[in-house]
C-alpha cells in the first residue's frame, strides 16, 4: 500500500513538473528583445513580458498550439493593474524584418478563465483582426 502511494505521488509530481514547463515556454521566436512598428521596446522571456519598461505582464501560461498567452498585469502598471490580459500572437512571412505580430486580445478581464476564454484576435485579418487594429509587428531589436 505505502509502495503504490509513493509511486502514486512520484507520478503525479512528475507530471505536474512536465505539464507546468510546457505550460510555461515561449516559443523560441518570441524570446528576446524586440521593438514593433510604433518604435515601442519590449522585452520577452518564458515568464514575463515588459513593454516601454513600465508595463509588464507576469505570465501565467504560454499555449504554443494556439498562438496566445494568458498573463497577470503587474500591480505596477498604471493602468488595469492587477486584471488579467490575453495576448494572440502570430508569425509572418515575407515582411523583411517583422517576422512576428501580437495582438492584446484582452487587458483588463477580471480573471485568467475570462481572458483566456475571450474570443482570439482573426489571424486571417492580421490589418484588422486585432479588434479592429492591426496587429503590432515585432522585430528583434538592435
Amino acid at each position: 500500500m505505502i509502495r503504490n502511494t509513493m509511486l502514486f505521488f512520484s507520478f503525479l509530481l512528475i507530471s505536474l513538473s512536465i505539464f507546468g514547463q510546457n505550460a510555461r515556454k515561449a516559443p523560441a521566436f518570441a524570446i528576446g528583445n524586440f521593438t514593433d512598428d510604433y518604435g515601442l521596446k519590449y522585452e520577452v522571456n518564458d515568464t514575463v513580458w515588459i513593454q516601454s519598461r513600465n508595463i509588464k505582464y507576469n505570465i501565467i501560461k504560454w499555449v504554443p498550439e494556439k498562438q496566445y498567452l494568458i498573463a497577470k498585469n503587474a500591480s505596477t502598471n498604471k493602468f488595469d493593474a492587477g486584471k488579467y490580459t490575453r495576448i494572440d500572437y502570430m508569425t509572418f512571412e515575407n515582411m523583411g524584418d517583422w517576422k512576428w505580430g501580437f495582438c492584446l486580445t484582452a487587458y483588463k478581464a477580471e480573471t485568467d478563465e475570462i481572458a483566456e476564454k475571450t474570443a482570439a484576435a482573426d489571424r486571417e485579418k492580421p490589418k484588422k483582426g486585432c479588434n479592429g487594429y492591426p496587429f503590432s509587428r515585432m522585430k528583434r531589436a538592435e
